[in-house]
């Protein structure tokens, strides 16, 4: 019989606190949720106040019938499952699940595995928090009512296929708005004007001064004037002004500002950035990474202050109790931190090492000195007008916490670089090098990135810790944002310079709007955004979505019933949605460009069956009369930006390039993408490399036998016997296909041309297949079953996330 079972999320969570509890205890872990809402209407009673109908996941049953029989045994059962919301749901349907009794089920909770904190918990045990279920059920309900009812307004309305959410629909419309300032913005000329001096300090030193106009010029007209006005100028030091400064430290981090600094410091994905956080926290290594808080501990606070002494000195201690400024503020949880400060590294792999190093010296810098600085500004005035040119610098007098971190942003258009000036008095005399005045463009809005949109949400109140990671996941899942970098273009600039009393002029070129690691919304986010905008103006509007989460944080506190809150919203929301699939007109972003100067017929661009694309001619309502053509997208082109001229473009292609082996060789672009086709077969063209508008037949008969070397690798072996029968080296290594059916080599066969007729059959008979494609198994299946698979396919990789997530 156990004595004690004690139930986790994780199993990397039970492997750590087994190390604390004694023989007596268990652990064991649930994999995450044990059950969801059933697909069938919803999963949801919506007549009988939004009655959830759960079901448990298939991939469960194992687990709970194990978990049903070690409970059965037990004499008390511990659920220790994370304290957030989505940590009391599991807890909760454990409970229902395992049927267990509340005289023998304890629950406990812990914002960091260790021994001291899990020994704590089993001492304070608690009741399951049925408020902090309702949040949860809440919000799993309502996108779930979300999800379900609009996206079948998109199928119909858009594009098959297409989806809806909540929090989702809102992150795609701040990029999509963002896309079209930057596509509507117009730069505008200024020129800054520089200026290089020499300066003769006491003991004799040349040095070097840059110093800068701090006005702006529109014209080169005043620029020319202001430099003929410099001419045989003498200069001096008119002023120096010196300010001290003090620089505080970043407060220790919460969810959403680890998400944002891993991606500036470390390249992280937010997705990645949680991922890793979780395996620190269930290793023991940090706090709980989902939280909007930024104290911490007293305890936290008195080993950061032993720390800092002991590494740099009781000057450098300044011990800080910071506020949440977040009024959404769910958990009352502590900040992200090591659970020791002592332990300055950890083993394991190379981007958890990363990841707590930066988490360590952010709480170490936390409640350290301020950085005390001197700012000085030096002015230098021109004898024939009387301007004045800038120099700034600054000094560090005591560096403080920038010993140990300094945070990142996200500013795109770059400070001055602060320099250390030399030293000079006022009136000593200065000798002009040169100026330098430099055409210089407005920057346009910077596109976000996966921590500034994290930000934006937090700002708006969009989201909590717990939904960052999932809802940027998914947008990009479904095609509605892509995350890239993309290189700039050449830009012309001028340059004018005054040197020795002459003035000239130069041009140059410069690479820019250059993206690395950027959210782009994709034509199709761009067209359901406008879609969902129009007749779901609700849904879609900012507040709104911060309102819900404030709603949820009211039904977590006991203060609204959760069912109330949604029969509040769905009532008129889904008269919407019927109003919508009525009397909608259909979307697909079609937008006219003009007449083909050849044939007379229009051309356009809108979303098609597979994406955005080019039609050249009406489509007629006589079935009879000519079809209109049809050209897919490139690659950076869109629907909103495209020209006519590029749109014409598109038709040259498909292109017949010439004769090969005395057959066609033919580049067009298809579904996958450009393609050189050759007797029946097709090679893909390379990207970033091969342009289907200037490809010739050298270069397309080279990606020909590109191709066929390829496919002579793949082959090993057929058979007289039954042509189906094949051996083929795959991705993996070789295997046997047999009737669009795949199976695995053992190991220990070393050369696969040896395997006779009756080997294969024999392995085909008793070995295990090898996975099947998405692309064979869609085959295989009716275009009905397909997309039911699709859809389970898709279920199943939702709730595999949501299982590593609260891992």
């Amino acid at each position: 019989m156990v004595e004690n079972l004690v139930i986790v999320e994780s199993p990397a969570k039970a492997k750590t606190i087994e190390k604390f509890l004694g023989k007596d205890f268990l652990v064991k872990s649930s994999f995450g949720h044990i059950r969801d809402l059933e697909k069938k209407d919803f999963g949801i009673d919506i007549k009988n106040n939004f009655t959830p109908k759960y079901i448990v996941s298939t991939d469960k049953k194992k687990v709970v019938t194990e978990l049903k029989k070690l409970a059965k045994e037990a004499k008390t059962v511990w659920i220790a499952s994370d304290e957030d919301r989505e940590g009391e749901a599991i807890a909760w349907h454990l409970f229902e699940v395992l049927k267990l009794k509340k005289e023998n089920t304890k629950r406990i909770v812990f914002h960091e595995i260790t021994k001291p904190a899990i020994l704590k918990a089993i001492e304070n045990p608690r009741d399951i928090d049925d408020n902090l279920v309702n949040a949860q059920q809440a919000r799993r309900i309502l996108d779930r009512l979300v999800g379900f009812e609009i996206s079948p307004v998109l199928w119909k309305k858009v594009k098959p296929q297409l989806s809806a959410g909540r929090v989702q629909s809102v992150a795609v419309r701040l990029l999509v708005e963002r896309e079209r300032d930057i596509i509507a913005f117009t730069p505008e000329a200024y020129y800054k004007v520089v200026a290089n001096f020499f300066i003769t300090e006491e003991n004799g030193t040349q040095k070097t001064l840059k110093a800068e106009y701090p006005k702006r010029f529109a014209t080169k007209e005043e620029v020319l004037r202001f430099l003929e006005s410099c001419k045989n100028a003498e200069y001096k030091v008119s002023d120096i002004e010196k300010k001290p400064s003090t620089r505080k430290p970043a407060a220790p981090f919460t969810t959403s500002t680890l998400q944002q600094e891993a991606s500036r410091k470390l390249g992280f994905s937010v997705a990645q950035t949680m991922a890793v956080a979780q395996r620190l926290y269930e290793a023991g290594n940090i706090t709980y990474m989902r939280t909007d808080s930024v104290n911490l501990a007293d305890t936290a606070l008195a080993a950061a202050k032993e720390e800092i002494t002991k590494r740099h000195g009781e000057e450098y201690v300044k011990i800080r109790k910071y506020q949440t400024k977040n009024k959404g503020a769910q958990e009352a949880h502590e900040a992200i931190r090591p659970t020791y400060l002592n332990k300055e590294v950890i083993s394991g792999e190379s981007n958890e090492i990363r990841l707590y190093n930066l988490i360590w010296k952010r709480t170490i810098a936390s409640q350290m000195s301020d950085a005390k600085l001197e700012k000085t500004n030096i002015k230098i005035a021109a004898s024939t007008n009387g301007e004045e040119f800038i120099a700034t610098g600054e000094m560090i007098k005591f560096d403080g916490f920038l010993k140990v971190y300094m945070e990142s942003t996200d500013d795109e258009n770059g400070k001055q670089e602060e320099t250390l000036l030399p030293t000079v008095k006022v009136n000593d005399p200065v000798t002009e090098d040169f100026l330098n005045a430099t055409q210089n463009f407005t920057y346009r809005p910077p596109r976000f990135t996966e921590a500034s949109l994290v930000k934006k949400l937090e700002e708006l109140g969009i989201g909590r810790p717990s939904t960052y990671a999932p809802t940027i996941t998914t947008v990009q899942n479904r095609g509605y944002v892509v995350k890239e970098s993309r290189d700039g273009v050449e830009r012309k600039y001028e340059v004018i310079n005054l040197k020795e009393n002459n003035i000239s002029e130069e041009v140059k070129t410069q690479i820019t709007g250059a993206e690395k690691r950027k959210l782009f919304p994709t034509d199709i986010g761009m067209v359901v955004t406008d879609f969902l905008n129009e007749h779901f103006p609700n849904v879609m509007n900012y507040n709104f979505t911060a309102d819900v989460e404030k709603e949820f944080d009211d039904i977590a506190l006991g203060k609204l019933i959760w069912h109330e809150m949604i029969g509040k919203f769905y009532n008129p929301f889904h008269e919407n949605v019927e109003k919508t699939l009525e009397h909608s007109e259909r979307s697909t972003g079609e937008r006219i460009l003009g007449e083909d100067p050849k044939t007379g017929k229009v051309i356009l661009v809108r979303i098609g069956r597979y994406g955005p694309m080019a039609q050249l001619g009406e489509t007629p309502e006589d079935k009879e009369a000519e079809a209109p053509k049809f050209a897919s997208l490139r690659p950076g082109q869109h629907l909103e930006t495209i020209t006519l001229e590029e749109a014409i473009d598109l038709f040259k292609l498909p292109r017949d390039l010439g004769l090969y082996e005395d057959k066609k060789v033919v580049v067009a672009i298809g579904r996958f993408g450009p393609y050189v086709r050759h007797d029946g077969k097709f090679a893909s063209l390379k990207k970033d490399i091969d342009d289907p508008m200037e490809i010739d037949l050298p270069r397309a008969i080279e990606l020909i036998e590109e191709k066929r070397k390829k496919d002579r690798e793949k082959f090993i072996k057929a058979f007289d016997e039954d042509p189906d029968l094949q051996i083929l080296n795959g991705r993996w290594g070789p295997y046997i296909s047999y009737k669009k059916e795949n199976f695995r080599l053992a190991k220990d066969i070393e050369d696969p041309k040896v395997l006779s007729f009756e080997d294969c059959m024999k392995i085909i008979k008793e070995g295990p297949k090898k996975k099947t494609t998405k692309k064979a198994a869609s085959k295989k299946t009716t275009a009905k079953k397909t997309v039911t698979k699709k859809k389970t396919t898709t279920t199943k990789k939702k709730t595999t996330t949501a299982q590593k997530a609260k891992k």
